[in-house]
């Protein structure tokens, strides 16, 4: 028991683990199956095929667009919650390995990184971040193909704390050549061990730090931000609201950004605080469809991991 998984199995912990060539396979995949969804076609991809979801944190987007993604591809998922003892009852190295002898593929959303490297070490079969302190691949998968449904494209800017969704949005615009600024107040800002290895892995990487908003946001065709606290950061609420008073996005900053530049926010916002209504309920904000695309992405992604054919 116990024994490191099979090599050949590929896991999506962060889009590092992906190249640029399997990322835009995957976002192809992705606008195929929208456009098939679209003209009500649904081809049963993965039909007879079964996704666990392990989740210690709430979900709204990221369950249901897994559930319902499988659902329209011809399989099954399941919710497990904390009744099925992982990491309580039986270490996660023995649940890692009895849980994917069950199923095709995990999704994990943890509280730590920690816990999906574990899964990974011991899966038998893949595993799929679906968020942790440390990165949101899929949430960055639906935020470039966001990106790349607007009728303008160019430089990505991200206002705000330099956290899980900012690390995947820097991972994926710099693999597929896309420019990001982001602006955030010192103390807020990429690890220097996360730039380094940013760095290390794409040589052409174009990203700017910044502590303007003003500037990061000049030419830029998005405009992206997220919650100043995360979950889990909700005893730091008033710190970072002080610090990050200065960095709304409001219909002010937006006119600093290219005049048909989109609006982008994860989900769920704090109205007034990162956002003013103004500017999410605006003629510029694609959030309802960015979070309709962690479907449409997801689904690529599930497809190009779970179906050879694909690959």
């Amino acid at each position: 028991m116990n024994e490191p998984r099979p090599a050949a199995v590929r896991h999506v912990g962060s889009l590092f683990d992906l190249s640029a060539k399997e990322i835009r396979n995957v976002l192809d995949l992705a606008k195929q199956i929208k456009a098939d969804l679209r003209a009500g076609r649904r081809e049963p991809i993965l039909s007879g095929h079964v996704i666990a979801l392990l989740f210690e944190k709430p979900s709204l987007r990221t369950r249901v667009s897994f559930e319902t993604g499988m659902c329209q591809l011809g399989g099954n998922s399941l919710f497990l919650g904390e009744d099925v003892g992982w990491g309580g009852r039986e270490s996660i190295a023995d649940f890692a390995q009895v849980l994917s002898g069950y199923v095709d593929a995990i999704v994990c959303r943890a509280k730590t990184h920690r816990v999906i490297d574990q899964l990974m070490q011991y899966s038998r079969c893949p595993v799929i971040n679906g968020l942790t302190d440390e990165f949101h691949p899929c949430q960055a998968l639906a935020d470039i193909l966001t990106i790349e449904e607007q009728p303008s494209q160019g430089k990505v800017a991200y206002i705000g704390d330099a956290n899980n969704v900012a690390k995947s949005l820097a991972i994926v615009c710099a693999k597929l050549g896309v420019p990001m600024s982001i602006a955030a107040p010192r103390g807020y800002q990429f690890e220097q061990s996360f730039l380094d290895r940013l760095h290390r892995e794409v040589r052409n990487c174009k990203l700017q730090m910044t502590e303007d908003p003003r500037e990061a946001v000049a030419g830029a065709a998005a405009v992206y931000t997220d919650v100043w606290a995360s979950m889990g950061q909700e005893s730091e609420r008033e710190i970072r609201a002080q610090a990050f008073a200065k960095y709304q996005v409001n219909a002010d900053l937006m006119k600093a950004a290219n005049p048909d530049a989109c609006f982008l926010h994860c989900l769920p916002a704090r109205r007034g605080e990162e956002v003013t209504d103004e500017v999410i309920d605006g003629p510029q904000s694609a959030v309802l469809q960015q979070a309709e695309n962690r479907l449409h992405a997801q689904k690529g992604l599930l497809a190009w991991l779970l179906a050879p054919r694909f690959r």
